[in-house]
């Protein structure tokens, strides 16, 4: 039997990005289906619509999109209502337009479209085409569309089908696919700080929330300074289990009332 892909991203279904995955989708699987948001849902992080209705809007076929939804209830819908007779093996999300390293993937929304497939059972992978910045905002998807379904292969092929507890945050180098350097499976750059901060806008008593620059420092071998210093693809398996075990089993008993 086919492998059964389900694809979300955070930057809407008509993204750039979530076209460049379902072509990659499709050299892993004829079994490809999409749920995505309507539109922009970037720092929507693991978001669930509550309380306010949602809908399934056919595209063409085997693709929806939801209005108004997140990341997180576009792969719910997929995985418990329409895949919900064949769940999906691997749910990938993005592919992203920039990187999403560090902290900062804890209000990614396409890490959490991952997140949320891993977390109903499936593999669970986020794909980010980093960009540099400092020259412009022009993305280039090359380095994904050549090397992301051997990424996908390679994690089927160490990790398993799913269930292993966590899912796996994928970013593609900016540089040209001939210079890419390799794969490197390491750590989340843990910031010594948020980087969110408070942005005023031109406008008076207006603001954004803005991340103006990276915390230092950073780590040599984790994923920020190894993707924005160098040309590996750098993959970083992250616990779906976010309790800090030890932590509790030290402190147990320990707190009086």
């Amino acid at each position: 039997m086919s492998l059964r892909i389900l694809i979300t991203n955070d930057d809407g279904v008509d993204a750039p990005g979530i076209a460049v995955m379902e072509e990659i989708a499709r050299t892993l699987s004829d079994d490809v289906w999409i749920v995505a948001p309507d539109g922009n849902q970037s720092g929507a992080a693991h978001r669930f619509t509550f309380g306010r209705e949602l809908e399934l809007v056919e595209r063409r076929s085997r693709v929806f999109a939801v209005p108004g939804g997140s990341p997180a209830d576009c792969v719910v819908a997929g995985m418990t209502f329409l895949l919900k007779d064949h769940e999906p093996d691997i749910v990938l999300s993005g592919v992203n337009n920039g990187q999403n390293l560090g902290d900062i993937i804890n209000c990614s929304g396409t890490a959490a479209g991952a997140r949320e497939g891993a977390l109903h059972g499936a593999l669970g992978i986020a794909m980010s085409q980093g960009v540099d910045y400092e020259t412009g905002t022009e993305i280039d998807w090359a380095v994904a569309r050549r090397f992301a379904a051997k990424v996908v292969d390679g994690i089927r092929r160490e990790a398993g089908s799913g269930r292993a507890g966590a899912w796996f945050n994928v970013n593609f180098p900016f540089c040209p696919p001939d210079d890419v350097e390799g794969v490197r499976v390491v750590a989340t750059q843990r910031f010594s700080r948020s980087p969110m901060r408070y942005y005023a806008s031109d406008n008076p008593g207006k603001f954004f929330i803005a991340i103006p620059e990276t915390p230092k420092p950073l780590h040599p071998d984790f994923d920020f300074h190894l993707l924005m210093h160098g040309n590996s693809i750098t993959v970083t398996p992250v616990a779906l289990q976010a309790s800090d075990l030890a932590l509790a089993a030290q402190m147990d008993g320990k707190i009086p009332l």
